[in-house]
């Protein structure tokens, strides 16, 4: 895992487009459970996997007073036809220029890996679960890409 941040640290503030073209900040979350999940690249074998799981598991999610948004430096159009292509039911978040993904410490903080991957405009996969107060509860280093939605239910 390459961020710095900890459970108890206020979550980074950030903005953004979300896939429908709507602009989201952390702030838009105030009062409810935010799962912010950063992953490497639309489209790939664990990258769907991982949003399928949360896609599937979404109404668990909820019911636990939580909300998903997943980040990636991809751009809207690309979100776009991720989200189209597996019916995602979630806001995927474009940060193209990275800096959501660096004020996370998921963009190029880390490791040989790490600094590899954000070179080639990729995320590590790290799960921040940050609570109605925009604190982080969780982080989840080294999410289960099939399972994550459960690890992310327990964690609820």
């Amino acid at each position: 895992m390459a961020t710095h941040l900890k459970p108890g640290d206020p979550a980074p503030d950030f903005h953004g487009k979300t896939t429908d073209g709507h602009n989201v900040s952390l702030a838009d979350y105030r009062g409810k459970k935010l799962i912010l999940y950063f992953y490497p690249m639309d489209d790939t074998p664990g990258c769907t996997k991982q949003a399928c799981s949360l896609r599937d598991n979404i109404a668990p999610i909820a019911e636990k007073g939580a909300q998903v948004l997943g980040v990636s430096t991809q751009d809207e159009k690309s979100h776009q036809a991720f989200t189209k292509k597996y019916n995602l039911n979630f806001p995927l978040l474009a940060d193209t220029d990275g800096r959501v993904g660096r004020a996370y410490g998921v963009l190029g903080s880390g490791g040989l890996v790490s600094k590899l991957k954000a070179a080639a405009g990729m995320a590590d996969r790290v799960t921040f679960v940050i609570d109605e107060n925009g604190r982080i509860r969780q982080v989840i280093g080294k999410p289960d890409v099939a399972h994550h939605a459960q690890e992310v239910i327990d964690l609820l």
